[in-house]
């Protein structure tokens, strides 16, 4: 049997800033990293839905999501086949309050996150940049 899942990350922007947070060091999946918000979806949950869901639950923020920036897929340390769709999204406040599963969080200039931001989401923050999303928000 395959272990596969969908999930869905949020590429949250504010004032040209990014806002990304930094996993828990004893996170079984990738310690310490830092990240952007988002998760596995539940089986058959809209991803629009879901995402929303996985940052409130995540930053306690409210966003919205415009459109979707990457699709990746990948296999997961454990072995868990993984398709993610990372969608761009704007926060409607900034007042982060991080759940368990993170330990910090910063708003980083996007000319400067990827100074911060662990090297998978790199390719994003490219298309990002590519594309001129920023003018979109």
């Amino acid at each position: 049997m395959v272990d596969f899942r969908i999930a869905a990350k949020s590429f949250v922007m504010n004032d040209g800033k990014l806002l990304v947070l930094k996993r828990r060091p004893n996170d079984v999946q990738k310690p310490s990293i830092w990240e952007i918000p988002g998760g596995r979806l539940e089986p058959g949950e809209d991803p629009i839905e879901g995402i929303k869901r996985e940052t409130k639950e995540e930053t306690g923020l409210d966003i919205e999501v415009h459109h979707p920036i990457n699709i990746r897929h990948f296999e997961r340390d454990d072995k868990q086949t993984i398709t993610m769709l990372i969608f761009l999204c704007k926060a409607k406040d900034t007042n982060v309050k991080l759940s368990e599963e993170h330990t910090d969080f910063e708003w980083v200039p996007i000319e400067n996150c990827k100074e911060k931001l662990t090297d998978f989401f790199h390719k994003e923050v490219d298309i990002f940049n590519k594309l001129e999303l920023n003018k979109l928000l």
